[in-house]
């Protein structure tokens, strides 16, 4: 598996990067794992527009889900080949209405459903093209999930945006990278089932035994070396930040 970071920022985008999406590539199969504010610019550089084979969205805030908006004008007005036929969109209860609500102007109630193909997500595995996917409800406001990617042998665990939670420390056991929110900073805030600090990060990838710790969805306002230095003291494993263009074989 390849997996690549098109957003990696937390919140809203900085002036470094776009919010949260992943490309996860596999037999000529392309999965995105979210698609938040800014990340349908940036994806272009990894593919084109039309070359993803399927996306799967953790929850529904605007930093992980709202580019879909500017992706359904892009295969829903597209003339040069007509129409796109359906892509297959994995989500929460309501994404398609969320979508519709947050665009507020499609030619009909129905019109996203003509460019995605939605698929609701529940605590279960499935295959999604070459992928075998375990998914979990984590802890956040919203509906919220992790999910665990496998091919080939390997596996790939991304959290989505959670809490501490030992469902996330199942889900990413002996995972060969654990690509973990780490949102806030150890000590400052202490908000429960909101997101992860550093030192939160790197204790559920010590629990878990994961092999490799990727942090992300860093917000512009946390500083993310005291993020990387707080998982670094609780966990043994090769520790890196997240960053935009940056590539992964798994």
């Amino acid at each position: 598996m390849k997996l690549t970071v098109v957003g990696c920022s937390g919140s809203f985008p900085s002036a470094e990067s776009a919010c949260s999406s992943y490309l996860v590539e596999a037999d000529g199969f392309r999965l995105l794992l979210d698609m938040g504010n800014g990340a349908l610019g940036e994806l272009q550089r990894h593919c084109g527009l039309y070359d993803l084979d399927a996306i799967f969205l953790s929850h529904l805030h605007a930093d992980h889900c709202i580019d879909m908006c500017a992706y359904f004008v892009a295969r829903y007005y597209r003339h040069d080949g007509g129409r796109c036929a359906p892509l297959p969109v994995y989500g929460p209860e309501g994404t398609e209405h969320r979508l519709t609500t947050a665009y507020a102007d499609t030619p009909s109630a129905s019109s996203m459903s003509e460019v995605f193909d939605f698929h609701t997500v529940k605590p279960s595995t499935f295959e999604i093209g070459p992928f075998t996917v375990h998914t979990e409800r984590v802890r956040h406001p919203v509906e919220a999930y992790g999910i665990r990617i496998e091919h080939g042998g390997r596996s790939l665990t991304y959290s989505g945006d959670t809490g501490v939670t030992e469902t996330l420390d199942e889900l990413a056991r002996d995972t060969d990278l654990f690509l973990c929110e780490a949102a806030f900073t150890h000590g400052k805030e202490s908000i429960p089932d909101l997101h992860l600090n550093g030192r939160e990060a790197g204790e559920t990838a010590a629990r878990a035994g994961a092999r490799r710790l990727v942090l992300t969805h860093i917000p512009p306002w946390t500083d993310p070396q005291v993020n990387l230095r707080d998982a670094r003291a609780v966990y043994g494993g090769p520790v890196e930040l997240a960053a935009p263009r940056v590539s992964y074989q798994i």
